[in-house]
């Protein structure tokens, strides 16, 4: 190796966050051009993970370290949200047993590259495309260690758990559970109320607006006290969630009669 090509990987080495993927794109800007990538792959530097992606031998990459790359290397507009997203800020109870199916969300032009879709990360990623909220919104950074993987803390957009209850709301019922969703919905007595009637402002799916309040007022959280109702709507007419679902007329909505029950 000349001494050029060592100083480029000793700068790749620097800049790296271990437990994160490197991609081509990302590694090109950092001086290594497309030959030096593939000397370092040929020399044992550099592992593929799929076309354009790499990671370093013997470094545990989880998804959470895809996703980084995603975000930070890609600039894609896409993150950890629903009961992913409530499940990364402490609440445990939200993962299955048995693992746990991972929700990324993005606007709907967005689409995940194959080295990411057709990896085998352990977990089933669901991407959900949606523009029922604006894309930043209620969108945040946390500090994530990943499943208990050994690698260096990095930050992840992740929804705060504001948007993430509205986000399990949009893909009920039909891959979501309804009284899955009220049960989180029951552990959320913190919700800040200034982001809350922000996100129901900008919704746009009258279905997640109304049953997110319907839910709230059942449960009697403290904090929908300070709402403003009338900055936000609600639509017109009635909707069906469930078919042959209990008619709840404040909201008009009809819901399943478990849930009208618990």
């Amino acid at each position: 190796m000349t001494t050029g090509n060592g100083n480029k990987l000793k700068k790749l080495l620097e800049v790296h966050t271990p437990g994160t993927v490197c991609l081509a794109s990302w590694l090109e800007a950092q001086g290594l051009s497309h030959d030096l990538q593939k000397h370092y792959r040929r020399s044992g530097w550099l592992e593929s993970i799929g076309r354009g992606a790499f990671k370093r031998p013997g470094d545990t990459v989880g998804w959470e370290g895809a996703l980084y790359a995603l975000q930070k290397q890609a600039g894609m507009r896409v993150h950890v949200g629903g009961r992913t997203a409530l499940t990364k800020q402490g609440s445990n109870q939200y993962i299955r047993l048995g693992g746990d199916k991972v929700y990324l969300y993005s606007p709907l032009g967005e689409k995940l590259p194959p080295w990411f879709s057709n990896y085998q990360w352990g977990v089933q990623i669901e991407h959900v495309k949606t523009a029922f909220l604006p894309v930043e919104l209620g969108v945040g950074e946390v500090e994530d260690m990943g499943y208990g993987s050994p690698v260096s803390p990095f930050n992840l957009r992740i929804s705060d758990a504001e948007r993430a209850i509205m986000e399990c709301l949009y893909l009920t019922p039909r891959k979501q559970g309804l009284v899955e969703v009220y049960e989180m919905m029951e552990g959320l007595v913190n919700l800040r109320p200034k982001v809350v009637q922000q996100l129901l402002e900008q919704c746009s799916s009258v279905k997640v607006k109304r049953l997110f309040l319907f839910m709230a007022a059942k449960i009697s959280h403290k904090w929908l006290q300070f709402l403003d109702m009338s900055k936000i709507n609600l639509g017109k007419g009635d909707r069906s969630i469930v078919p042959n679902g209990v008619y709840v007329s404040k909201f008009r909505i009809s819901v399943p009669r478990e849930l009208v029950d618990k």
